[in-house]
This record gives C-alpha cells, sequence and structure tokens, in this order.
C-alpha cells in the first residue's frame, strides 16, 4: 500500500515543502532534486513489484471496489512513473541555470511537484471520475508553470491552454455523467464488465466520444491542437521540457487505458474517430514543423506528428499495435526531453529562437552539434536510437492488420520528422548568419542532454527490456482480466 501511495504523496509532500522553501534557493533546490530522483526511485521499486507479483492494487477512503477510490500499479503505469520520475529529475538540474530567481520564488518548483503529483495520480488512477480529478491536479499546475514568469506572452499563451481545457473538462464530466448513467459505475476495471456486449448503446457511444474528445485534447490531437504550437514556446525551455515530454504523453496514456480496459477500441464509430483524427493530427504537425521558423514551435508541431503515429496505434486496436504504441509512448518521453533540451541549449547559445538568426555553432560547440545529431536521428526513428524500435513494431503491426494507408502515413511522418529536426540542425549549426561571439554551456546545462542523448543510444543498443515490458503491458492491456480480478477481488 505505501508504495502505491509514494508517487503521489511524494510530490505532493516536496510541494508543500517548496511553498515553505520558496524564497530560499539553496534548500528549496536540493530538495526539489531530491524527491524526483526518489520518484524514479519508487518507478522502479514499483516495477520490480509489479513484476514480481503482477497487478497492485489498493482501495482508499475506506471503501471497498468499485466504491472505493482505487489505485492501480501495471507494467505500463509502473515503467511511465520511472520514466517521469528519470525526466524530471533532469529537468529540475537543466532549470537550475535556465530558470531565473524570480521564477523560482514565484513557485516553479511548487508547479513542477505539483505538475508531478498528478501526472503520476493519472497514471495510478484506477477510475474515471479520479482520472479527472488528476487531470484538474495537471490543469491548476500547468497554468501556474505558464504564468510564473509574468511575462504577457506567457499569459496569452496560458489563457489559450486554460480555455481549450475547460472546454475538455466539460466534455469529460458530460462523459463521466453519461457512463455513470448508463452502468451505475466509474471504477474502469468493473466498467470492463458491464460494457461487454454493450458498447452499441447511445449512452455508451455518447460518452466513449466525449471522453475521447477530453483526452484529444489533452494530446493535442486534431482538432483540439491549437494550445500546443501557441503555449509551447511562451514560458521558461524548462517549463517547455517538462510539457513536452509529459502532459500529451498523460494523454495518450489515458486513451490506451480507457479504450482498451473500458470502451472497444475496435468499434467501428470510435475507430473512424481515431484514424480520422490521428491522420489530420499527423499531416498538420508535419506541415507546421516543415514551414515554422521559431524553434520551439516547430518541436510543437514535431509533439503532434508523434502523437498523430501514436493514435493511429491505438485504432488499429491490435495486441501488436499496441505493443508498438507503448513502447513508442515509454521512449518518447525521453527522446522528446532530449530534443526540447538541446534547442533550449541551442537557444541560449544563439541568443535567439527564431532559425533564420541562427548559425555558426558547429565551430565554437561542435560536441553539442554531435549530441544534436544523435538525438535528431532518435526522434526521426533511426537505428541504433531508441526511437527506432516503436516505429518498427507499429509499421509490421499496421502492416498484419493490411492498412497501408496507415503504414504509408506513418513512414511520411518519420521521413518529414527527419527533414524537420534536418533543418533545425542546419539553421543552428551550418548556416553562417550568426557572428555574434557564443557563451559557453555550463554544466546544469549540458549534462542533463547529455545523460538523455546516452540514455536515446542506450535505450536502442539495449532495448530488449522496454519491448519486453511494451510487449507484456500490451497483453495485459488487450486482456485485462488479470487486472480486474485485482482491482475488484484484491481489495484490501
Amino acid at each position: 500500500m505505501t508504495l502505491l501511495l509514494a508517487p503521489v504523496v511524494l510530490p505532493l509532500a516536496t510541494a508543500a515543502i517548496c511553498v515553505l522553501l520558496r524564497k530560499n534557493r539553496g534548500f528549496q533546490r536540493p530538495i526539489n532534486l531530491l524527491s524526483c530522483l526518489a520518484l524514479a526511485y519508487v518507478g522502479l521499486l514499483l516495477l520490480t513489484l509489479v513484476e514480481e507479483q503482477g497487478v497492485q492494487s489498493v482501495q482508499l477512503s475506506g471503501w471497498s471496489a468499485p466504491f472505493g477510490i482505487s489505485l492501480v500499479a501495471d507494467r505500463l503505469a509502473a515503467t511511465m512513473i520511472m520514466l517521469t520520475g528519470i525526466v524530471a529529475s533532469l529537468v529540475v538540474v537543466f532549470g537550475f541555470s535556465d530558470l531565473s530567481f524570480g521564477e523560482e520564488k514565484n513557485g516553479h518548483p511548487v508547479f513542477v511537484q505539483a505538475l508531478l503529483t498528478g501526472v503520476c495520480g493519472a497514471f495510478l488512477a484506477g477510475d474515471i471520475f479520479n482520472l479527472y480529478v488528476w487531470f484538474e491536479v495537471m490543469l491548476i499546475a500547468s497554468f501556474g508553470l505558464l504564468v510564473v514568469g509574468g511575462l504577457k506572452p506567457q499569459i496569452d499563451g496560458a489563457v489559450k491552454y486554460v480555455g481549450l481545457n475547460l472546454i475538455a473538462t466539460t466534455a469529460m464530466l458530460a462523459g463521466i455523467g453519461l457512463l455513470f448513467g448508463a452502468t451505475g459505475t466509474l471504477n474502469m476495471a468493473d466498467l470492463h464488465g458491464k460494457l461487454l456486449g454493450n458498447m452499441s448503446e447511445p449512452g455508451v457511444l455518447a460518452a466513449a466520444s466525449l471522453l475521447l474528445f477530453a483526452f484529444a485534447a489533452k494530446s493535442a490531437m486534431f482538432p483540439l491542437y491549437f494550445w500546443l504550437p501557441a503555449a509551447y514556446h511562451t514560458p521558461s525551455h524548462t517549463t517547455s521540457i517538462l510539457f513536452a515530454a509529459l502532459l500529451t504523453k498523460v494523454g495518450v496514456y489515458t486513451l490506451i487505458r480507457v479504450f482498451t480496459l473500458v470502451f472497444d477500441v475496435q468499434h467501428p464509430l470510435l475507430q473512424t474517430l481515431l484514424v480520422g483524427s490521428g491522420v489530420a493530427t499527423l499531416t498538420l504537425g508535419i506541415f507546421g514543423a516543415m514551414t515554422e521558423t521559431i524553434a520551439r514551435r516547430v518541436l510543437a508541431y514535431l509533439v503532434m506528428v508523434s502523437i498523430g503515429i501514436m493514435t493511429l496505434g491505438i485504432a488499429v486496436g491490435t495486441p501488436a499495435a499496441i505493443a508498438g504504441t507503448t513502447l513508442y509512448l515509454m521512449q518518447t518521453l525521453i527522446v522528446t526531453a532530449a530534443l526540447f533540451m538541446a534547442v533550449g541549449c541551442v537557444a541560449h547559445l544563439a541568443k535567439t529562437e527564431n532559425l533564420p538568426e541562427m548559425g555558426g555553432l558547429w565551430r565554437s560547440h561542435p560536441l553539442m552539434g554531435a549530441l544534436f545529431v544523435i538525438i535528431m536521428l532518435g526522434v526521426a526513428g533511426i537505428p541504433p536510437t531508441s526511437g527506432f524500435w516503436p516505429k518498427i513494431l507499429l509499421i509490421e503491426a499496421l502492416a498484419d492488420a493490411q492498412r497501408w494507408g496507415l503504414v504509408l502515413a506513418v513512414v511520411i511522418g518519420s521521413l518529414a520528422t527527419l527533414y524537420a529536426v534536418m533543418r533545425l540542425f542546419s539553421a543552428a549549426f551550418w548556416q553562417d548568419v550568426n557572428t555574434d561571439e557564443t557563451p559557453n554551456l555550463d554544466l546544469f546545462r549540458f549534462a542533463p542532454v547529455l545523460i538523455l542523448t546516452v540514455l536515446v543510444v542506450g535505450f536502442g543498443l539495449f532495448a530488449q527490456g522496454l519491448v519486453d515490458t511494451a510487449k507484456a503491458s500490451s497483453v495485459n492491456l488487450m486482456n485485462p482480466s488479470v487486472y480486474v480480478e485485482q482491482v475488484l477481488g484484491g481489495s484490501k
């Protein structure tokens, strides 16, 4: 029980401590970092426990399932918590140089820990209403992170972000209400049994469509993607890295969880909506990434490309496609954080994020250029990086399902991604425009990028562990009898 609560309690308690120490950098920084490292360790312990003993669950509030508050950890949830802790630790270190004293004093570490509380709560949520609660925790923390700098563009981006998310929240509450009215329960394990064979009921389909709308907004899927390119380039680079690595990935995680455990993703209506949204998201992301001239807006559109590819994997809904999607989800936390962090370093060196004004960094910072190339290969899915294996698994799964159009979409998305990141690299390192003397990269900026680059290559060269975890997760997601039995029959 204690281990299942730790991913939520640990960052929540750290947020409270950081409130008290918000004016004292000397204490706030190490506490913030140690908490993120502890979260990664807790995730590792939880993953080990799940692999040894199976799905873990705990019922809170003194009520047994399906009436109490259920926290559930399987391989996918535990892996995501561990990777979240790793990424958050490196982002916190990066922030030691990137953040101003004012941003830290105004509560940036507090909001980071609050965001991690919501993220981990969403990964562990065993019922849909509590999933909504954790989404609201993330929304509040995200708004704080967007406006903590106090600049006008940040506030403008935050308003767009929160406005669309409030619409998504309304849709999610409506879907939850319809689902409860149709089944009398919101526990996902209980819903699995009650919805078997009942997916064609109008109330159930309406609830599924509304929840899909809400999760699409969280994931920045078409037609609800506007907030992502509007908001990601406005805050500090530290905040952008956190958002890119975690927020949209939580949306994809909930799509996988809810539309395998609760709803039948292969229902014709849901499959059509997911395929259409995935292709549109992928297409818009490609065009945006190939035409934008502001570095972080290019990256925001590249995030959309990856979201579109994962959505197509979810839409096909075969065990192989879900395995490829979960592997993509796991590794994209690392590679997305690496790319945004590398661009943060480039923007610091070039003193601009405008691509036509960059240039000349290869001569002054060749090592940073070499790391950028490796990360670039990881984003595009070129071997021997971590991005290669999920693309292979997804393409094989789509081909086995005879979805050749979707295979073509994934291949085009990958090639367009490679072109977009090569365009970024060329602007920053090759073009001879910026002749100003560039600053040095301090250890706090350079070390996290180096570590993430090593992980991108390491997960590519030694991918078997993550591949096995993804395949085992896929089996459990598509055949959730163990999950259901542990939640409904394993109440503590």
